[in-house]
């Protein structure tokens, strides 16, 4: 399996970097961003980190991973053939219907 690399096109690490309240949960997300490059992860199929699992309901690629499970902030990411598409960072009242949340942000998708 060949790594895939992460794209940033939508400024996702930029979103991240304002909405996220504290220090804290900016290193976090870094650490999260880090396993997702991890080909190990990738690999073995596991996430110990971000949890990173498919969002239900919604056709094709989309997973979203958590960025700390107590901060209930997630970010969504999309696999597509040759690299991973950082889409959103999703505070809790988003988050918790990540379905609706993505049919309205439909082009980040």
């Amino acid at each position: 399996m060949n790594p895939k690399p992460l794209k940033d096109e939508l400024a996702t690490i930029a979103k991240a970097m304002k909405i996220l309240p504290h220090n804290e949960l900016k290193v976090e997300f870094l650490e999260v961003l880090s396993e997702l490059e991890d080909n190990d992860c990738h690999k073995n199929h596991s996430f110990p980190k971000s949890n990173l699992r498919k969002v239900q309901g919604i056709e094709g690629n989309i997973y979203r991973a958590d960025i700390k499970k107590q901060s209930c902030f997630r970010l969504h990411v999309k696999y597509c053939e040759k690299y991973i598409q950082l889409c959103d960072v999703l505070d809790k009242a988003e988050h918790d219907n990540p379905t609706k949340s993505i049919k309205a942000k439909k082009a980040r998708y």
